[in-house]
This record gives structure tokens, C-alpha cells and sequence, in this order.
């Protein structure tokens, strides 16, 4: 097992069944009511919300050892599209029976606690992305970026363009600017 996937998402998951997923699918589209929680053993899933102008905001890319939109644990219905990366593999529980896990007595009570401190850490994370989108200049937001994550590994900077909410040729103009 991936050394990242060590967590609480883990021992909720086992023994679910396991699904793959072509690159492109749509896994679930805003709108849709919540039947299942699904858990990322590998790929990419990019939570996406249609623009009126036509573009989309990538609101979170649930990665390795993370549950694809966990705030939908608490909903009725979706409240983006759920776009599969390249080829993934995931867990998928009824949403329901994973509700059922992480407050039945019987269950690992430390489940709980991880989950809530999972949350509180995804919130933070949330809040800094908010604030880092809302800076003005492409060079603020990319500073602010590089200052809480670092450096990204080559081929993702288009990545680090969505997360701070600027098109890949502005932030690329903005890393020329800088060399």
C-alpha cells in the first residue's frame, strides 16, 4: 500500500469494492443526488464547477488517499461535476454505509477523530486558497503558492495555475518574467 494512504480513509474503505475508471469520465454531475463516497487508491479526481462565461472552476483535486467531494457525505446532491483524471482507481461505498462506519459504536472510535481532523485540515487548506485567489497579481498569487507548497514537480504548473485561479499563459508569462 501507498505510504500516503496510511489514514483513516483506509480502514473506512476496507473491504469495499474497488472500481476503475477511464481518464475523462464524468463520475457524478452537479445536480445528481449522493448515493456513494467513492476513495482515490489511484489517479486524479477534479471537482468542477461550469462558469457562466463558459469556463470551469476546478474547485478541488481529490488525489491518492482522499475522498472525492466529502462535504457530499452531508448532502442530498452534488454540488459540481466530478471529472476523472487519467486512468483511476477508487473504493465506492454507499454513502450511507460509510456514515454508518464512522459513527457506529463498534467501529475504531479513532476513525472519527481522524476524519474531523482530516476535515479541519482540508478547511485550512481551502482558506488559503481563498485568500491566495484573491490577490490581484499573478505574481502574488504564485509567491503565496510557492511559500505553502513549494516548488511543483515538473509538468505541473498547470496545475498550480488552476489552483491559484489564473490561465497557463498568464502564470506561464509571469515564470518567464522570472528567469
Amino acid at each position: 500500500m501507498i505510504e500516503i494512504m496510511s489514514g483513516h480513509w483506509v480502514k473506512a474503505f476496507e473491504g469495499a469494492p474497488k472500481r476503475s475508471v477511464k481518464g475523462g469520465t464524468v463520475l457524478f454531475h452537479r445536480g445528481d443526488l449522493v448515493k456513494h463516497a467513492y476513495f482515490v487508491k489511484e489517479g486524479r479526481v477534479r471537482l468542477q464547477r461550469p462558469l457562466e462565461e463558459g469556463g470551469l472552476l476546478t474547485l478541488h483535486t481529490a488525489a491518492i488517499g482522499e475522498l472525492v467531494a466529502e462535504a457530499s457525505l452531508f448532502a442530498e446532491r452534488y454540488h459540481c461535476d466530478a471529472l476523472v483524471g487519467d486512468q483511476t482507481e477508487m473504493a465506492v461505498l454507499p454513502r450511507q454505509a460509510l456514515i454508518k462506519k464512522l459513527v457506529d459504536r463498534t467501529s475504531d472510535a479513532s476513525l472519527a477523530m481522524e476524519a474531523l481532523a482530516s476535515t479541519a485540515r482540508d478547511l485550512q487548506a481551502l482558506r488559503a486558497r481563498v485568500e491566495i485567489m484573491r490577490l490581484r497579481r499573478v505574481s502574488d498569487r504564485l509567491d503565496a503558492y510557492l511559500d505553502l507548497h513549494g516548488t511543483p514537480v515538473r509538468g505541473e504548473w498547470a496545475s498550480v495555475a488552476d489552483w491559484i485561479g489564473v490561465s497557463p499563459p498568464a502564470l506561464y508569462r509571469e515564470l518567464a518574467k522570472r528567469r
